[in-house]
């Protein structure tokens, strides 16, 4: 964990109330996609943690939808504004536990944001990646496009059939039977209904939880596993396939 200055280089709004966040600052506390940061916002006790979509050595791009009043805040404000960060916090994707063969990254809403740097990361390895990205309307999707330019096949699902098919993540997995292991981020239920897919036989997923320090300290985040108890923010928010007790 490091905490560090962050200084706004430019936001833009992708979908209602989803926005990305360009920030230039030390990024060398991130190692592996799915990691997390943690955002002080002025005035506020809590920080805001944030999937980090993607890195370089000296900036990051964060894919943030407006929950309540401080995210709110922290879209809209300006260019050049400095943020105070924990970085490098969780653990993220394990790429070398993904078969060279590929497999399937599943995202459902804002959830796709930690599944773009891990599609970059396997498609620099030569990895195949097919990218299945589930909103509810086609006016709420976003990142399509940046899947694609990667070189991902990319299946799209809305729940009102506006865009891509009609249905949700789960029937996009069930059409691709060859697909056996899953990266998954995205809603809880989502992920629940993901894992009970027989035709899968081992993946990772990346689960939310209310937070409260962001690194292991307060416990707040703490879930049942196979394995006992752990930290969603401190063991996670990556588990492996084997490992999550529903």
């Amino acid at each position: 964990m490091r905490q560090t200055t962050f200084t706004i280089q430019g936001t833009r709004a992708l979908a209602p109330e989803v926005w990305e966040m360009t920030l230039e600052g030390d990024t060398s506390g991130i190692t592996s996609p799915g990691q997390f940061v943690n955002i002080a916002l002025p005035g506020r006790f809590l920080r805001r943690p944030v999937s980090v979509c993607t890195w370089t050595a000296d900036a990051l791009t964060l894919l943030v939808r407006e929950l309540g009043e401080g995210t709110r805040e922290l879209v809209r404000f300006p260019v050049g504004t400095a943020l105070d960060l924990l970085t490098g916090l969780g653990n993220g994707f394990s790429v070398s536990a993904i078969p060279d063969r590929g497999g399937i990254l599943a995202g459902g809403g804002i959830g796709i944001a930690p599944l773009y740097g891990l599609a970059r990361k396997l498609r620099r390895r030569g990895t195949p990646v097919t990218a299945a990205l589930g909103f509810r309307t086609g006016a709420e999707a976003f990142y399509v496009e940046e899947f694609a330019a990667l070189g991902c096949e990319v299946l799209v699902s809305t729940e009102d059939g506006s865009l891509g098919s009609k249905g949700f993540v789960t029937d996009l997995l069930s059409s691709r039977q060859e697909d056996t292991y899953v990266c998954c981020c995205g809603p809880l239920p989502m992920l629940k209904a993901v894992h009970a897919l027989p035709h899968l036989t081992g993946g990772q997923f990346s689960l939310e939880a209310r937070m409260g320090c962001g690194f292991g300290a307060c416990m707040g985040c703490s879930l049942s596993t196979w394995e006992g108890p752990k930290r969603v923010c401190r063991e996670g928010p990556v588990f492996a396939w084997e490992e999550l007790l529903w």
